[in-house]
């Protein structure tokens, strides 16, 4: 469409905002935190702000902060208008436009000309590539199509190149990288200089993109379009490297046709355990001597449904290291992920004596990657852990349970886990859904899960059933087995839960209805997670807090300001 009164008003994420202002995201971030005038978000998330540009820029010019508006920033609000949120496709007609290749909604003529101007001053590649940063700035808004975000890119890279062994990383020549689900490219194409490329993905649109920004940088790459699990396009390869930000929490995977598939050396996933089926995937195409970095969600860590593959992997000797990284990486949420380092034994290689277990979960996300060289973590922050202390009832591989804290500055820390608690609160009340008053009761016929799964509807992995048809909902079944009544019927006398599924049940509704519900209990899931992770961050954050303060390394605040007023004190006497 073209451009009119009814396109979107402008505007802006943090990133777009420090590069109006040429500053970095960091001091952005300070901005909001220190200046009670500066502009309200107009849009996005609590973790994900969008701001209106025209706000921003007057709030600049009072500063003293601002700048032009860049040509580039122009040309990416004419994209904006003619293509609204979709910037999917607004970046697969640009990339087409400079490759000269067709495409079902080309450029309006303002876009088009602006970026045959911009592109003949700065070069196709460097243009598309910033076109690139800002559409996965930008994908942070409810609803946007879930990307590999550039902290993260850069957090994958620097633990791909060469390394230690204890981090799983060698020396070794890097001929051929692979990324299974690899979206618009954004690890596939940055892992290893010189290096060929294999990729999948699901999404034709963002496939296209990944070979757009391979051909406009004059990179080797080979993508193809469609499943990875259930329809593996390169099932042959086996590469030195493979790097994968999967799809997180699928419950329809393919388990069902894919149940005597060879990939699963370690044991058939479970069905709610998608991630699994993607660390398995990803190591059966990493050659002998290679290695394996996948983005993951932290639960995968711990949840009792994985624990027998979790078991194996240490058992064998095939898991590297896991890095904790800190909530605010993704582009879809808030949550905390987990870098998994996985190596495959090249013949005559030793067995490994440890896992390194690395806690980056306290770092800033907008310094990490950057601020931090390389994301060389001190070693305070690492914990060499034998395969034997995590083979227990949990198989837990949270890094934060084995490394220990260490407080060097306790000032600088605690202010930075203080903004750190700031921030969770923040994102604890965004994702607790507001639930107005209901009735008291819900009129619908109750359904038995014993006969959903019976009849093959649903299917049941330890406490977690997954739907097995598009009638079912599997967050709404989830969240209505953990009703008062359902909990009774599953709590034995030692106090322990175990799920009854001949006495759950649910109530009836169309499938409209459970989406609801579903949504629902989804956000409270996620809020229930963050909560851990903030209790966690709560435990370190008292502990530094105590010690700080019966080490005098801390003083609380009355003693500040007595302090200083001692101080003032003193120096009149001394004139």
């Amino acid at each position: 469409m073209a451009a009119d009164e009814s396109a979107p008003a402008a505007v802006v994420t943090a990133a777009e905002i420090a590069r109006l202002a040429g500053v970095t995201r960091a001091a952005v971030s300070n901005w909001r935190r220190r200046h009670p005038d500066f502009p309200r978000p107009a849009a996005g998330t609590a973790t994900s702000p969008l701001f209106a540009l025209t706000e921003v820029q007057q709030w600049l010019d009072r500063q003293g902060k601002g700048r032009e508006t860049s040509a580039e920033v122009d040309l990416w609000h004419e994209l904006r208008a003619q293509y609204g949120d979709d910037l999917l496709t607004a970046l697969g007609a640009v990339g087409a436009r400079l490759l000269g290749t067709a495409v079902e909604q080309p450029l309006a003529e303002p876009a088009a000309a602006a970026l045959a101007t911009l592109s003949a001053e700065r070069g196709a590649h460097a243009l598309y590539a910033d076109l690139v940063e800002r559409c996965i700035a930008s994908t942070t808004r409810s609803g946007g199509e879930p990307m590999t975000t550039l902290a993260l890119e850069r957090i994958v890279a620097a633990f791909a190149g060469p390394a230690d062994d204890a981090a799983g990383a060698s020396d070794r020549t890097i001929g051929t990288v692979y990324d299974p689900a690899c979206g618009i490219g954004t690890l596939l194409l940055t892992a290893v200089p010189g290096a060929h490329r294999y990729g999948q993905e699901l999404n034709p649109a963002t496939a296209a993109i990944a070979e757009f920004r391979a051909r406009l940088d004059g990179r080797a790459a080979t993508v193809a379009c469609g499943d990875s699990l259930r329809k593996d396009a390169f099932p042959d390869l086996r590469a030195d490297l493979v790097v994968c930000d999967p799809p997180a929490g699928v419950a329809d995977w393919g388990r069902d046709d894919l149940l005597l598939d060879p990939r699963w050396e370690l044991g058939v996933p479970p069905r709610s355990e998608s991630e699994l089926a993607w660390v398995q995937h990803c190591y059966a195409h990493t050659a002998p001597g290679g290695r394996a970095l996948l983005v993951l969600p932290s639960s995968v860590a711990y949840r009792k449904a994985g624990r027998r593959i979790r078991a194996e992997l240490v058992r064998r000797g095939l898991l590297a290291s896991v890095v904790a990284l800190p909530p605010g990486l993704m582009s879809s949420h808030s949550l905390p992920v987990h870098l998994w380092i996985l190596r495959r034994p090249a013949q005559g290689d030793p067995s490994p004596t440890h896992i390194r277990m690395i806690d980056l979960s306290t770092a800033d996300p907008d310094d990490i990657g950057i601020g931090m060289k390389d994301c060389a973590p001190t070693p305070e922050q690492i914990a060499d852990v034998p395969p034997v202390e995590i083979l227990d009832d949990d198989v837990d591989l949270s890094p934060g349970r084995y490394v220990t804290p260490h407080h060097g500055d306790y000032p600088v820390e605690y202010a930075a886990l203080r903004d750190r608690v700031q921030s969770l609160a923040r994102d604890l009340l965004d994702l607790l859904p507001e639930l107005p008053a209901g009735p008291g009761r819900i009129e619908a016929a109750p359904m038995g899960l014993g006969d959903l799964v019976r009849g093959g509807l649903v299917d049941l992995d330890g406490t977690e059933p997954t739907s097995r048809t598009d009638q079912l909902d599997t967050d709404y079944l989830r969240g209505f087995l953990r009703s008062a009544a359902n909990t009774r019927r599953s709590t034995t006398a030692s106090g322990t839960l175990r799920l009854n599924a001949s006495g759950a049940q649910v109530p009836q509704m169309e499938i409209g209805r459970q989406r609801e519900y579903g949504e629902a209990f989804r956000r409270l899931a996620a809020f229930e997670e963050l909560l851990r992770e903030a209790a966690a961050i709560g435990d370190r954050v008292g502990a530094l807090a105590y010690d700080g303060l019966t080490k005098g390394a801390l003083l609380p605040p009355s003693a500040t300001s007595a302090s200083s007023g001692e101080s003032e004190s003193q120096e009149a006497q001394d004139q």
